[in-house]
């Protein structure tokens, strides 16, 4: 760092100028690593074989294997938020089940208008920190345009006042906060369907009225030239496409930051495995934005390839690292 600028602020000021701007740390006074997440069949599943129980576990905030759904007439004793229900379906088709009997599936026609088919869940104890866990599986042959898609798991505070989402609208540390764990088909390099999985974020700092994309590589989508602000403690690691016709366990942690610092964080797993983490993220600048809503889901732009269905099973949101479904039988 340039001495002149060093000699203008404090200390505390320059490390946070510093990681801010994914600068070297040599001046900028020593910053300890955050703690390593924790990996494997080390979280709270690994206590209730199958998940049986697990949502009495004080830590679990939600839980639904959707194995009280006959119908998605019974979709909202968990779920307050449905999108689009109509193209909902509660399945019983073993290969499109991961544990117990039924799944919720996802249908997005073959068409041109852009269609969003959500569940989500409002919740009434805001959390500064939430882990999100679902198991999930897309169709054998999936393949969308490159276009805008969703389709994994949401958290957010603030973005949806009266229901309503706000895409398009900038996050500015008092307003909103969303990160989701996706796929996402416009990605460098042209990957196949369903493409990498990535963090779709609005931050106050975001690069696009849109959102941004944060790769376990480090790339940042848009204007992938330009630096990532993960500070110098950042770990790179490969990219990740998931297969299709396949279940996985994904799983997530949002972690709001405290006011005045960098210290929020998102990690991601696939498979109890950590595929990406990302420290030295600024959510908010106030105490009372914090994480409000989270849901699964599955929404394509513009769907002119092919019908397309997505899975889920599984669901769990707790206040602590989750890990994989632990089968009864191998416990």
């Amino acid at each position: 760092m340039d001495a002149s600028l060093a000699s203008l602020v404090t200390a505390p000021t320059l490390i946070a100028v510093c990681l801010l701007f994914a600068l070297p740390t040599a001046g900028c006074g020593d910053t300890p690593p955050p703690p390593p997440p924790p990996e494997g069949n080390t979280g709270l599943a690994a206590r209730y074989p199958g998940d049986a129980g697990i949502e009495n576990d004080p830590a679990v905030v939600f839980h639904d294997g959707f194995e009280d759904c006959r119908t998605t007439a019974d979709l909202p004793r968990k779920w307050d938020v449905i999108y689009n229900g109509e193209h909902l379906r509660i399945t019983e088709e073993p290969a499109n089940v991961n544990g117990g009997r039924r799944a919720l599936e996802i249908t997005i026609p073959k068409q041109e208008n852009s269609l969003s088919v959500d569940v989500g869940r409002t919740l009434a104890n805001t959390r500064d920190v939430l882990f999100l866990r679902f198991y999930t599986k897309f169709q054998k042959g999936y393949d969308v345009p490159r276009t805008s898609s969703h389709n994994g798991g949401s958290m957010s505070a603030g973005y949806y006042p009266g229901g309503a989402a706000t895409p398009g609208k900038r996050a500015d540390g008092r307003n909103k906060f969303l990160a989701s764990f996706e796929t996402e088909i416009v990605s460098p390099g042209g990957p196949p369907a369903p493409g990498p999985l990535n963090i779709y974020i609005y931050h106050p700092q975001q690069r696009s009225d849109y959102g941004d994309h944060f790769y376990p590589s480090g790339t940042v989508l848009p204007n992938t030239s330009l630096p990532h602000a993960f500070g110098p403690h950042f770990v790179p690691r490969p990219d990740f496409v998931p297969k299709l016709d396949r279940w996985y366990c994904f799983e997530y942690m949002l972690k709001a930051n405290t006011p005045g610092q960098r210290d929020g964080r998102v990690a991601c797993w696939v498979d109890g495995k950590l595929i990406a983490d990302f420290p030295n993220l600024r959510f908010r600048d106030i105490d009372t934005l914090k994480i409000d809503r989270f849901g699964v889901g599955l929404f394509i732009a513009k769907n002119t390839a092919r019908e397309n269905k997505k899975w889920y099973d599984d669901v769990v949101a707790a206040t602590s690292y989750i890990g994989p479904r632990v089968d009864a039988e191998s416990k």
